[in-house]
């Protein structure tokens, strides 16, 4: 996968995820909810973003392990919101966005084993 088509899916994921969190009720579960998500699923593209500008390896190594654990986080709020949220929601947006972190972690995994391996 070309680097440039990954910064356009995390930039696609983190707007599709804050359009789909503006969907839901207002209740203090959801607020907490929302905010973390929201700094997560941004955080990912921003420090992959970072990342392309890595002073060194290592650098580069530890911005992307930085948006792989930020996306692991998005993923686990997301399936958070499938399993106590109201049930009335976008479904097919919020398995959309469960399954595009999904892959997202993979390559992120990926890119920072194969960045690792000496």
């Amino acid at each position: 996968m070309a680097e440039n088509e990954l910064t356009k899916r995390l930039f696609n994921f983190a707007v599709r995820t804050i359009k789909f969190l503006k969907l839901l009720q207002n209740s203090p579960e959801v607020t907490v909810i929302r905010y973390q998500l929201i700094k997560s699923s941004t955080s990912v593209g921003a420090n992959y973003e970072e990342a392309q500008a890595g002073s060194s390896k290592a650098d580069f190594t530890n911005k992307v392990r930085i948006s792989l654990r930020e996306m692991r986080e998005s993923n686990y709020w997301l399936r958070l919101i499938k399993e106590v949220v109201d049930k009335s929601i976008d479904n097919n947006e919020l398995e959309w966005l469960i399954n595009e972190s999904t892959e997202l972690k993979k390559i992120l995994g990926s890119i920072v084993q194969k960045s690792t391996v000496k």
